[in-house]
């Protein structure tokens, strides 16, 4: 005689926390529609080609996420954003240094100087202060390039800083 296990599992996976980026990137993704109205078509087909395909993604997870509802294998519980416990100080950290980042852009150094500091001080939250050298050299490799990408390349009109100050008037 042979036995099979059709009890189902008892503890379910939350999902409603992972379900927070996918609603914030449709929320982005419709307030960046709403903000390219005025711009040239080039770019609104782009930006309305990326947004598809960022809200179509965020449907596949979604329905995922229903259908392993449906099934019963996941609950809608918000669990695993306070588990483990041990990471909620350093996640409520990255969140305030977020905050201070976006106030930082417009009040204090500027794009590339805020984007380093940030970029520093969050990773070397998130590696307990662990090889300071790289995370000093990655940083400044990130917030030069996004100068170059955001600034130079795209021209876009980032808050200016020290930083760009600087440039401007030695170029």
């Amino acid at each position: 005689m042979s036995e099979t296990n059709d009890t189902p599992n008892p503890e379910k996976k939350s999902v409603g926390g992972d379900m927070i980026i996918p609603a914030a990137a449709v929320g982005f993704t419709l307030y960046y529609f709403s903000t390219i109205i005025d711009s040239p078509w080039e770019a609104q087909v782009n930006a309305f080609f990326i947004g598809t395909i960022l809200i179509a993604l965020v449907a596949v997870i979604v329905a995922t996420s229903v259908w392993a509802a449906i099934k019963g294998e996941v609950d809608w519980g918000l669990e695993n954003l306070i588990s483990p416990s041990g990471f909620v100080p350093k996640r409520l950290a990255l969140l305030a240094l977020t905050f201070a980042y976006i106030l930082g852009l417009e009040w204090g150094g500027g794009f590339t100087l805020t984007t380093f500091v940030f970029l520093v001080a969050a990773m070397a939250l998130l590696n307990n202060g662990q090889r300071l050298r790289l995370i000093l050299g990655l940083s400044a490799c990130l917030a030069l390039g996004g100068y170059v990408m955001f600034i130079l390349a795209f021209e876009t009109r980032f808050a200016a800083g020290p930083f760009e100050w600087l440039v401007q008037a030695l170029f």
